[in-house]
C-alpha cells in the first residue's frame, strides 16, 4: 500500500507540475504534520486522534524511557504494536493501553527488541513508508509485510491491517505491555463471538488506580483464538481472568485483502465500550470514518484562518493548534456515564467529563486559549474539575483517568476557572467554584499550613518551597479576583493579602526570590543551581513569576532600569546551569528556559518596564531558533499542548501573562494575517504589514483604525471582533507604549 502511495503520489505531483494546472488550496488540516515533537523531548504521538477524544490510536515503540512518555520516538524503527490511548508531550509516561500487534508466521506473544530480531513481536520500520495526517496513521510493517492504517472516531480506534497470502497470520492484543512502568491489579479477555472480542484491564502506574474496558468487532471470523495467561498458551480457551493476559486471534490471509478491526473502549464497562463503537462506528467504511476525522479537525482548526508567511510556517502553526487540542480528553461515554474520583459511575447529561488536566502546565496558556475558541468546550472542563472537588474534597492538581497524580505544585485548577469567569464564561456553579477554591487553598498538604501562618514556605519544611510560596501567591489573588466579582469582600480580602506573600522570600540585597529556614535566607546563594527549593528551574527562571503584581516586582528591583536590567541578564548571560540535572530544563537563551513553563511569559514582561521592543526582539529570537516544522522542532515537552499554545499566542502578537487579567501583552507578530473566527460570527483579524525576516519590530499600531498607543489589548478587544494593524520595521521604535498608563495592568495599577 504504501510503495504504492508513494510512486502514486510522485506521478501527480509530476503530472501537475507540467501540466501547470491549478492546484486546490490547502486546507488548515492538510499543514498539519503530527511528528512535529516526537523526536528530540516533545514527546508527542504521531497517530490518530480527534479533538480532545478518548482514543489516541498511535504506534508504541517504546515506554520504558524519558523520551518513551508518548510510546513513540522519531528515531526508533522498531514497532510493537498500536494502542489506543497515549499522553501528549508529558514528562511522565503512562497509558499506552490495549495494544495490537498485527504478525505472520511462528506465534509470538511478548514484545520484541530491535536488539534481538524474533526475540517477540513487533516489527521495524522505515520512516519513509510511514504517514501521519489530522486523524489519520498510516505504516508498513517490514518484518511482516503488512500495511497498516488507523483511523478514530472520539471513542473509537478503526485498524484497517493488509496481511500478505498466509496461513499464519496474527492479530495478538496484549493486556500485559509492560511490567516495569505499572503493575496490572487485574485483568480479562472474552471472546464473545467469531469476530468478537471484549476485555478490561486496571493498573497501577502514574494513574493509581486506572480501569479501561474495550470492545472489538471484526470484519471477518477468526480461524482460531487463544489466550495466554501468565506465559502460557491456551489454545481455543474463550474467557479467562488473570494479571497476565494476552489474546491470540489466528487468521488465514490473501495478499492484500484487508483485516479490519473496529474498537470501543471505556472507562465505565463493557457495555460503555460496546455502545461506544456501534454508536461510532455503525458499519466498515474506513475511508468514511478517515473523512469524517479529517474533516472534524479540518473544523477545529479553522477557528483561526492564516494568511501570507511560508509554507513551513503554516505547518508549524496548525500543527501547534493540533497539538493544542488534543488534551483534555473526553471521559464520558455516548450515553454521559463516566467513571467519577470515587470509583463509582456517574450520570450526567449536562456536561461532558473530562480528564488528563496537566494544569500546572496548561493554566498559562493552553486554557487562556480555550476562553477565545474554545469557550463551550471551558465550561465541560470547568464542570469536569469540579465534579472531582466533590469527590475528593480539593481540586484537581494533575488528573489522570479519574486519579488524582499530585504531580506538580500549586492549585492551579483556580486560575484556569477564575480567567473564564472573568471573561463571561459561565456555565457551571461560580459559588461553588468558589467554595471549592478556598477549601483547596486553606488545606494543609504541601506546605500551605506554613504559608497560611508565616507567610511563606520554609525550605527546611518542605519541598519546593520557593516555587510553591510564589505559585500559592499568584493563586490566591485568582481565588481573591472571583470573590470580589461574586461580591465576598471578606474572602477577597483575605486572599489579596495571601496574593502579596510573595514578598516575604525577596532579598533586596541580591534581587532574588529565595528559600528561607528559621527566617533567615538559606545559604551559599547561586541562582544558577537548580535544587530542592525550585521546580524543575533554578532562581533565575523563577525569579520573574509575579504576575499578579508585577509593577511592585519592578519596584522592588530598582524601578524601570533595574527590571530591565535583570531581564537583560537573564537573556544575555553566559553563566550555565549549575546543581541537579534536570530534563526539563532545556531551550535555553541565557538563563531564559523556553522548554519549561516557569520561562513562557518572561520574554513578555519588558513591556511592564516601558521597553515593549526588546519583547518584540525576544520573541524573534525564541521563534525563529526554539521552533521548527521537524520531528524535534519543539524546545521541550508539549506538555499537553502548552509549548503549542505559546505559540500560537505569540505568532498571533500577543500574550496573557496573567490568567486571570483581561489584558493581552501585545509581543512580535510572526505571520502576515491571522483571522480569529469568534462565537456569534464575529472576527478578529491581527494584519502584520511589512513584516519580514528583518522587519521584527512595531513601528505603530492601529486597532479598528485608531492609533493604539498602548502594549497591550484587551479580552473585549478580541471578543467584540475587530482588526489589529501593525506597521513592521526594522530599527526598533523605542517611543512606542513606553509611558505608564500605556503599560500593561497588574495587581497594584488597578
Amino acid at each position: 500500500m504504501f510503495r504504492l502511495f508513494n510512486y502514486l503520489v510522485i506521478i501527480s505531483i509530476s503530472i501537475l507540475v507540467f501540466s501547470g494546472c491549478d492546484t486546490k488550496p490547502l486546507a488548515p488540516a492538510d499543514y498539519v504534520n503530527p511528528f512535529i515533537g516526537t523526536g528530540g523531548h516533545g514527546h508527542t504521538y504521531p497517530g490518530a486522534a480527534q479533538p480532545f477524544g478518548m482514543v489516541q490510536l498511535s504506534p508504541d515503540t517504546r515506554k520504558d524511557s524519558w523520551d518513551g512518555c508518548s510510546g513513540y520516538h522519531y528515531s526508533d524503527d522498531f514497532i510493537l504494536g498500536f494502542s489506543h490511548m497515549h499522553l501528549s508531550g508529558t514528562g511522565v509516561g503512562d497509558y499506552g493501553d490495549i495494544r495490537f500487534s498485527p504478525t505472520v508466521g511462528a506465534l509470538q506473544t511478548t514484545p520484541g527488541t530491535p536488539e534481538k530480531p524474533n526475540s517477540g513481536y513487533g516489527s521495524t520500520f522505515s520512516h519513509s513508508n510511514e504517514e501521519a495526517s489530522s486523524g489519520y496513521y498510516g505504516v508498513q510493517l517490514d518484518d511482516y509485510d503488512i500495511d497498516v492504517e488507523l483511523t478514530v472516531t472520539e471513542r473509537a480506534g478503526f485498524h484497517k491491517y493488509s496481511f500478505p497470502t498466509s496461513d499464519e497470520s496474527h492479530i495478538i492484543i496484549d493486556l500485559v505491555e509492560s511490567v516495569v512502568t505499572e503493575k496490572i491489579i487485574g485483568a480479562e479477555i472474552k471472546f464473545i463471538s467469531d469476530h468478537e472480542i471484549m476485555g478490561f484491564r486496571r493498573t497501577k502506574a502514574w494513574a493509581a488506580d486506572q480501569i479501561v474496558f474495550f470492545y472489538a468487532s471484526f470484519s471477518v471470523p477468526f480461524k482460531s483464538q487463544g489466550i495466554v495467561i501468565d506465559g502460557k498458551y491456551w489454545q481455543n480457551k474463550k474467557t479467562a481472568k488473570a494479571d497476565s493476559l494476552v489474546a491470540v486471534l489466528n487468521f488465514d490471509t490473501k495478499d492484500g485483502e484487508p483485516i479490519l478491526a473496529k474498537v470501543g473502549i471505556s472507562a465505565v464497562g463493557y457495555d460503555g465500550a460496546i455502545a461506544n463503537c456501534n454508536a461510532e462506528i455503525p458499519d466498515w467504511d474506513f475511508d468514511k470514518v478517515r473523512n469524517e476525522a479529517f474533516t472534524t479537525w479540518n473544523d477545529k482548526l479553522s477557528k483561526i484562518e492564516v494568511s501570507g508567511g511560508t509554507s513551513d510556517e503554516k505547518t508549524i502553526f496548525y500543527t501547534a493548534l493540533y497539538h493544542s487540542m488534543l488534551a483534555p480528553n473526553l471521559y464520558s461515554d455516548v450515553d454521559y456515564r463516566y467513571r467519577g474520583h470515587d470509583g463509582g459511575i456517574h450520570l450526567d447529561t449536562s456536561f461532558d467529563m473530562h480528564t488528563v488536566f496537566s494544569l500546572w502546565d496548561t493554566f498559562r496558556t493552553l486554557h487562556p486559549l480555550f476562553t477565545i475558541i474554545e469557550q463551550e468546550k471551558t465550561n465541560h472542563l470547568i464542570n469536569s474539575m469540579l465534579d472531582m472537588y466533590k469527590h475528593d474534597g480539593l481540586l484537581p492538581v494533575w488528573e489522570l483517568a479519574a486519579n488524582e497524580t499530585n504531580c506538580m505544585i500549586g492549585y492551579n485548577s483556580i486560575p484556569v476557572i477564575t480567567d473564564a469567569w472573568i471573561k463571561g464564561i459561565r456555565g457551571y456553579d461560580a459559588e461553588l467554584a468558589l467554595k471549592a477554591m478556598i477549601q483547596t487553598a486553606n488545606a494543609d498538604q504541601f506546605g500551605l499550613k506554613y504559608f497560611k501562618t508565616k507567610g511563606y514556605i520554609p525550605a527546611d519544611k518542605e519541598g519546593e518551597s520557593v516555587s510553591k510560596t510564589l505559585e500559592y501567591a499568584y493563586d490566591d489573588w485568582c481565588i481573591a479576583e472571583l470573590a470580589k466579582g461574586l461580591g465576598d469582600t471578606v474572602t477577597y480580602d483575605n486572599f489579596t493579602q495571601r496574593a502579596q506573600y510573595y514578598k516575604n522570600i525577596y532579598d533586596k540585597n541580591t534581587g532574588f526570590f529565595r528559600g528561607k529556614s528559621n527566617g533567615c535566607f538559606v545559604v551559599p546563594f547561586d541562582p544558577t543551581q537548580v535544587n530542592f527549593m525550585l521546580t524543575e528551574a533554578n532562581t533565575w527562571q523563577y525569579n520573574f513569576f509575579v504576575p499578579q503584581d508585577i509593577n511592585t516586582h519592578i519596584e522592588m528591583l530598582g524601578g524601570d532600569a533595574g527590571y530591565e536590567a535583570k531581564l537583560d541578564t537573564l537573556f544575555n548571560t553566559t553563566m550555565e546551569l549549575s546543581g541537579r540535572h534536570q530534563s526539563d530544563i532545556t531551550g535555553l537563551i541565557g538563563q531564559y528556559a523556553h522548554g519549561n513553563e516557569p520561562s513562557h511569559h518572561i520574554a513578555y514582561l519588558y513591556n511592564y518596564a516601558g521597553q515593549p521592543w526588546k519583547t518584540q526582539e525576544r520573541i524573534r529570537q525564541i521563534m525563529d531558533t526554539l521552533s521548527s516544522d521537524k520531528p524535534d522542532g519543539l524546545a521541550g515537552n508539549d506538555d499537553v499542548g502548552q509549548m503549542s499554545a505559546w505559540y500560537i499566542f505569540s505568532a498571533m502578537g500577543f500574550y496573557p501573562v496573567a490568567p486571570g487579567d483581561l489584558s493581552y501583552a501585545i509581543g512580535a507578530p510572526q505571520i502576515p494575517e491571522v483571522n480569529l473566527q469568534l462565537a456569534g460570527g464575529k472576527s478578529f483579524k491581527t494584519i502584520a504589514h511589512g513584516l519580514s525576516e528583518k522587519n521584527k519590530y512595531i513601528a505603530k499600531a492601529t486597532l479598528n483604525g485608531k492609533p493604539l498607543k498602548r502594549s497591550y489589548i484587551t479580552h473585549a478587544d478580541i471578543v467584540n471582533g475587530g482588526v489589529l494593524e501593525y506597521q513592521m520595521s526594522d530599527t526598533p521604535n523605542k517611543t512606542w507604549a513606553v509611558t505608564l498608563e500605556n503599560r500593561p495592568p497588574s495587581m497594584s495599577k488597578k
